[in-house]
């Protein structure tokens, strides 16, 4: 019996590998689901955006992009009628984004998929312990604050 080469494959390559095999399976699902419209960035979005909005500045800090950047973005899904731009609630010439029903009945369909997707696996693979090493591993790094998500385009 042969060893699996990775076995010996440094981790960095197998969290990529791992992440872009789930991440393509879950998008498959997706766009069957009739979420045809939206990628992965759109996702790290809505996940930032999900519990209160936030302005153009926090929402590129916490995907790790330009202003520029997370303003195309937001834009985009404002064309699709997933967020919406409002005056902020300190006032001023900010504006808080959020998200539109239309999005929120996108994550749980998004969360749906996804718990589908771990289930369908999980006699394979022990994701509680995966989790659980995971986020020692973040916060071992990182510290009380979360990481940039450094969205995939």
């Amino acid at each position: 019996m042969t060893e699996d080469p990775l076995a010996r494959t440094e981790l960095t390559f197998l969290l990529g590998m791992g992440f872009q095999l789930v991440l393509r399976e879950f998008v498959t699902r997706m766009d069957a689901a009739g979420y045809q419209d939206l990628r992965p960035i759109h996702g790290a979005v809505f996940q930032a955006l999900r519990r209160s909005g936030m302005t153009g500045t926090e929402l590129a800090d916490r995907l790790g992009v330009t202003k520029q950047a997370a303003s195309q973005i937001v834009d985009e899904l404002e064309d699709k009628q997933y967020v919406t731009r409002t005056p902020h609630p300190d006032g001023g010439r900010r504006k808080l984004i959020v998200l539109t029903d239309k999005a929120a009945r996108h994550l749980t369909v998004a969360g749906r998929i996804l718990h589908g997707l771990e289930a369908e696996l999980a006699g394979h693979v022990d994701f509680a312990g995966l989790r659980g090493e995971l986020t020692k591993l973040i916060r071992t790094m990182s510290g009380p604050d979360l990481p940039a998500l450094r969205p995939v385009w």
